[in-house]
């Protein structure tokens, strides 16, 4: 099923087409954190230490499927938009083709890195040896993770936010099992975790990929196309390399403030664990709508219709702000409550530290989500220059300040480097948007 986003309310649209985004999300953070709750809950709060400390060298390779996502689904939507089947079909398999040769190449990294990482990020020697474990199997099934984000991508750029939704849900179903088999049952710790991820993640990427294929051979004929383009490649790029640089430097920055975190001990390290994950759901969140936008935008930009894009940039808006208030009232609220589920009450210190950084950080929640639809505008629209601007302005000034405010103040420095870098960029990220750099663009990214 595919939905022409250029066609009727842009309020109503945005909705449908992003709830089934925002349940995939959701179930896509779940497993994630059902992942650390097994950890924390039945291995104990090394374990959670451990996969704590490699998050932040996980999260580069999200980065970068996140990137490729985003890079595919705006070219693609806009040929979609502008109904160029052919040029899409090559954009979808020059996709599909790049991917699996860059997640070969990633792998081989991540196997031959992992150990020198986590020594220098100051990785405790209680949770180095779990943590290099679950870092391997994971980079072992980068393609899977890669091959799944470029397949959703292409879905959402047809406008299809249900089929990645059904494909998630029983991803998350049989991670879950997995992990309660590989960990309770078979008592194989960390890398129980990792083996769970790998093996949901394998199936679901696969099927995706078929369905991908079927989908696009359903679509109406459009003579020969070229299989693979490096002219589509260089064009998907244009919007890919900024998105992952984006990601990516702020998975570098989160990797620095790691760093900066485990010299206060494992303790510190499970209770930023636990938060860490409740706040990227959050986040991820609001980016997945963010998404959403630069989907819609593009499509909108291909159609020629600009009128539509700020009563679409307004709706999103409100979405966000009904997202967030769930997430401020749960997260300022109820934090200890919320670490609780990562950990059993004898671990105060762990709790304490991650109650703090929730309170903390989740009332400016708003604030970063009115960013990240701002730059969903941008990257639909192909300005990636401001973009990048804003994200830079964050990334830097979340950790310098991290680094000199915890000399005065511990972990609450730390904490307040991520509301005041949001407070930043977003001012920046808005103010493109109001100013219309993403409309001088667009004789530069429109494709003709």
């Amino acid at each position: 099923m595919t939905t022409d986003l250029t066609k009727g309310s842009p309020a109503r649209l945005l909705w449908k087409f992003s709830i089934p985004l925002l349940l995939s999300v959701m179930f896509q953070q779940l497993y994630s954190i059902v992942d650390s709750v097994v950890a924390g809950k039945y291995v104990g709060e090394d374990a959670l230490a451990a996969i704590g400390a490699s998050f932040p060298v996980t999260m580069i390779f999200i980065a970068i499927a996140t990137g490729s996502n985003i890079g595919c689904s705006v070219i693609i939507s806009r040929l979609f938009g502008a109904k160029e089947y052919a040029g899409m079909k090559t954009a979808v398999f020059t996709s599909i083709i790049s991917i699996i040769f860059l997640s070969i190449l990633l792998t081989l990294i991540g196997l031959l890195t992992c150990n020198p990482i986590l020594t220098l990020l100051k990785t405790p020697e209680n949770i180095r040896s779990d943590a290099a474990v679950f870092l391997r199997i994971y980079s072992g099934g980068l393609i899977f993770l890669l091959l799944y984000n470029i397949c959703t991508g292409i879905f959402t750029s047809l406008g299809d936010s249900k089929t990645p939704l059904y494909f998630l849900v029983a991803s998350s179903l049989l991670n879950i099992l997995l992990d309660l088999l590989f960990v309770i049952g078979f008592s194989l710790g960390v890398s129980g975790v990792a083996w769970a991820t790998f093996i949901a993640q394998g199936i679901a990427s696969l099927l995706a990929l078929f369905t991908i294929i079927m989908r696009i051979k359903s679509l109406p004929e459009s003579g020969y196309y070229d299989k693979f383009s490096f002219t589509m490649l260089g064009q998907i790029a244009g919007i890919a390399v900024p998105s992952i640089l984006q990601q990516s430097f702020i998975s570098i920055g989160n990797i620095l403030v790691q760093r900066l975190i485990n010299n206060y001990g494992s303790s510190v390290i499970a209770g930023y664990s636990a938060a860490i994950k409740l706040n990227t759901f959050a986040i991820t969140s609001f980016t997945t709508l963010a998404n959403g936008v630069s989907s819609f935008t593009a499509q909108n930009i291909g159609a020629r219709k600009l009128d539509r894009i700020k009563p679409g940039f307004k709706s999103a808006i409100t979405m966000c702000a009904m997202v967030a208030l769930p997430f401020i009232i749960a997260f300022s609220g109820f934090g200890t409550t919320m670490i609780g589920i990562f950990l059993d009450s004898s671990n105060t210190r762990a709790i304490l530290a991650g109650t703090h950084f929730l309170q903390i950080v989740s009332p400016f929640y708003i604030i970063i989500s009115i960013k990240l639809i701002a730059d969903g505008v941008l990257r639909g629209a192909g300005a990636m220059k401001p973009f990048m601007i804003a994200t830079f302005t964050d990334l830097i000034l979340r950790v310098i300040l991290s680094y000199l405010l915890s000399v005065f103040l511990d972990t609450t420095g730390i904490w307040l480097s991520w509301p005041i870098g949001w407070t930043c960029a977003a001012a920046l990220s808005f103010s493109f948007y109001i100013k219309g750099i993403w409309k001088k663009k667009l004789n530069n990214s429109l494709i003709s």
